[in-house]
């Protein structure tokens, strides 16, 4: 009996061996698929990691592109006259910081237009953009500020297009680019037949100090508008203009630099008529208008005025635009405070372009034209017509800039 129960004991541990050993090769396989596929799933986020970074990168890259090369139309703006035969491009720049590359070419001509297309690299990854460039000046705006910007009771501003009457479908924007409280007051009875905008990430109700105007819509800026110093181009100097008490007549042989222009009154009110063609002007000083006195552009002529200093108009005083907006260019070309004084004494005054200027506007009659300024004021008076034809822009124009109207990424 004894012998029979120790053979029994015996096959029960040799089962009992038997059953483990398959049980731990088990395991053990099963230790290893696991093991093998999280190793593969960590690769593969790792693959995908690194692919994604590389994405960005070559993305970054282009958009890097993009913004040399206008930086580098616009650079080449500043050297006249204009010549399109050599375009910028690059290759194999390097993003800073980063192992991706860009390279670059701009295409096309003052016709058809000029288009930017950039690609970034980095490792294996490739992105392609591509971009138009429109040339835009700086008459975009009705009335754009720095600071601040008051429209009186009863204002009207509008638009329309001097160069196409039956244009009826014109964008008229008033803004201030500051997000500070209560920087644009619009009183009672403001119309604005358009948008109202402050600066980037402002509140629209706590710039604004609405009692009681009228508009389409209100937002914040997307980004604020570049509003380059402009630089008088080189003029003979002429000594200084002074008028008083009589008519004085000066023509496109006239243009030249000023030292000053005065013109007063004696007894009878002195003018001054632009005449006979296109007229430039640089003041390097004030230019004062007395009593009644007058700048007078007449039909057919054109003036392009930039002024170094002040301008101050007195009662009845003020610029009489016989011609469209665009015959009349007014700009402050101080580095410093500027304080500009302008009447308008008839239905048309012109584009007024002056960012570190205080312009105080006190209309006789309504306004047709377009203004920038660091602070600006609409006294008693008329309305405020926006002419959307001071839009187009010539290469030679001051202060015009190429911006992007599309892009894509191919």
């Amino acid at each position: 009996m004894k012998e029979l129960a120790m053979k029994g004991k015996k096959r029960s541990k040799s089962k009992k061996a038997g059953f483990s050993l398959p049980l731990v090769i088990f395991v053990i396989i099963l230790v290893f698929v696991m093991g093998n596929g999280l190793l593969s799933l960590g690769m593969h986020h790792r693959f995908l990691a690194v692919r994604t970074s590389s994405e960005i990168a070559a993305r970054s890259a282009a958009d890097a592109g993009v913004t040399k090369a206008l930086y580098e139309m616009n650079r080449k703006l500043k050297v006249q006259p204009w010549d399109d035969s050599t375009l910028p491009e690059a290759t194999d720049e390097i993003l800073p910081n980063t192992d991706a590359t860009y390279g670059y070419k701009v295409t096309g001509n003052l016709s058809s237009g000029y288009t930017i297309e950039s690609i970034g690299r980095s490792g294996l990854e490739q992105k392609i953009i591509r971009c138009s460039l429109d040339l835009k000046g700086p008459f975009e705006h009705a009335i754009l500020t720095k600071k601040k910007l008051i429209l009186k009771s009863d204002t009207v501003v509008q638009g329309y297009n001097s160069s196409d009457v039956f244009d009826t479908d014109t964008e008229v924007i008033v803004a201030t680019q500051s997000t500070l409280h209560g920087m644009m007051v619009l009183n009672n009875g403001v119309g604005v037949e358009g948008d109202v905008a402050v600066g980037v990430g402002g509140n629209v109700d706590y710039v604004i100090k609405d009692l009681g105007a009228m508009m389409h819509k209100k937002y914040a800026l997307l980004e604020n508008v570049d509003l380059p110093p402009v630089t008088p181009p080189p003029l003979e100097s002429k000594g200084s203009i002074t008028v008083k008490g009589k008519t004085s007549t000066i023509g496109p042989e006239d243009s030249g630099q000023y030292s000053m222009i005065d013109v007063k009154r004696d007894t009878k009110p002195g003018i001054l008529e632009i005449s006979g063609g296109d007229v430039v002007l640089h003041v390097t000083g004030n230019l004062d208008l007395g009593q009644e006195c007058e700048i007078v552009i007449q039909e057919g002529a054109s003036l392009i005025l930039y002024l170094d200093g002040d301008m101050v108009a007195d009662n009845s005083a003020g610029i009489n635009n016989q011609n469209p907006p665009a015959n009349f260019k007014f700009y402050g070309t101080s580095t410093g405070e500027q304080s500009l004084i302008l009447k308008a004494k008839s239905e048309s005054l012109g584009a007024v372009y002056a960012p570190n200027a205080t312009v105080t506007v006190i209309a006789k009659s309504d306004i047709r034209g377009s203004l920038t300024a660091n602070n600006f004021e609409l006294k008693n008076g008329g309305d405020f017509y926006y002419d959307e034809a001071l839009r187009k822009v010539r290469l030679e124009d001051d202060a015009v800039r190429f911006v992007i109207i599309n892009w894509r990424e191919l």
